[in-house]
């Protein structure tokens, strides 16, 4: 197989219909090691992205290849055509919460570098040596350049989407997975916090029991249904309502502890999906129960703290992944990546309670 010496691909960004109209002025150029590499640990990539418009761009970074912060889902990867198991974090994100450290501008005519490090984010021992595909991923959601603005709502938003070339390079011996590194034990002390966290997890499970029969009863032809799930097959909706719903993993930990160091701004719950265990952030004890749907608390607020473990859990239980935030972002996604997103579970159980039971 040809390698191409220090590898480089590069993509042109399009946006999405929304209210702030770009040029396709945004690219990313991605390098890594010439060849091949002896060791996972050599596994060094780094993405340049490059902004050749006439005004600033500014986008949220999280899961994206812009955050080489936190060890979140930046690409996909493969060998031979069969996805290498991602066992990183996924994450519930505040877009209210999110203050400017959450996102990254890349200011006209000028570009921004990272460099990832992607040893620890994938299952590469479960593949083997040989040739490792990586594509980025490639969804942005882009904000207001203001310093003193925070996202409060999906009209501050546009999606833009990129196409990128995957770039192939193929490790000879060391496959041995590497480990995330934990700052703090899993270990909640906090009475009033777990009884919350506990509360959430049986909220959770009542919502996806709910919205699985709200689904069987409606069918594929309910507006609310079509609405988020566009012409996916019902059952691969209550497939993932159904794992959430009889979830009772006895090893499991749901903890208020942030032993990743991943509670970053906006953050409110991550899943670190090796474990499949979950931990939960200071503003999710902001968040309120389900009932709060009935009086004044919007499903668009995703706020409700049953939706936030809700997602959780489905990045858990079924492999879900955090493509896009914001429940009108939601709906704009294709059949294919709705059924993937966490964020669809959240928005869509949650409107299922307020638009029947309040």
């Amino acid at each position: 197989m040809f390698f191409a010496p220090l590898a480089t691909l590069v993509f042109i960004v399009t946006a999405l219909a929304g209210p702030y109209k770009r040029a396709n002025s945004l690219s990313v150029a991605l390098s890594g090691p010439s060849g091949s590499v002896n060791s996972v640990a050599d596994l060094s990539l780094t993405a340049t992205v490059s902004n050749s418009g006439a005004e600033d761009i500014k986008v949220l970074k999280y899961g994206t290849i812009l955050d080489a912060d936190l060890p979140t889902r930046s690409f996909t990867v493969t060998r031979n055509g069969t996805a290498v198991p991602f066992i990183g974090i996924k994450m519930s994100v505040s877009l209210s919460d999110a203050d400017d450290s959450a996102y990254t501008t890349i200011p006209a005519g000028q570009s921004v570098t990272v460099v990832h490090d992607v040893s620890a984010l994938f299952d590469f021992a479960s593949a083997g040596p040989g040739p490792f595909t990586f594509e980025p991923v490639t969804t942005f959601q882009s904000a207001p350049i203001n310093q003193d603005q925070q996202i409060s709502a999906r009209s501050q938003l546009v999606v833009l989407e990129a196409l990128a070339n995957p770039l192939t390079i193929a490790v000879t011996g060391d496959v041995v997975n590497h480990q995330l590194t934990r700052r703090a034990r899993d270990i909640c002390t906090s009475t009033s916090q777990k009884s919350f966290i506990d509360a959430s997890y049986t909220e959770a499970k009542s919502l996806a029991s709910l919205s699985s029969s709200y689904v069987s009863s409606r069918g594929a032809a309910d507006t609310l249904y079509k609405a988020y799930w566009g012409s996916t097959a019902t059952s691969r909706v209550t497939s993932v309502l159904n794992a959430v719903a009889s979830e009772g993993s006895t090893s499991r930990t749901l903890s208020c502890v942030d032993s990743f160091g991943a509670c970053s701004s906006g953050v409110i719950a991550y899943t670190v999906i090796s474990t499949t265990n979950i931990y939960f952030c200071s503003l999710f004890f902001n968040e309120v129960t389900t009932s709060r749907l009935c009086s004044g608390t919007t499903v668009a607020s995703r706020n409700i703290r049953g939706g936030t473990t809700l997602h959780e859990m489905t990045h858990a239980v079924a492999g879900t992944d955090d493509i896009i935030y914001g429940c009108a972002s939601d709906q704009a996604l294709s059949d294919a990546n709705s059924i993937q997103n966490a964020d669809n579970f959240n928005c869509f159980t949650t409107q299922v309670y307020a638009s029947t039971q309040c």
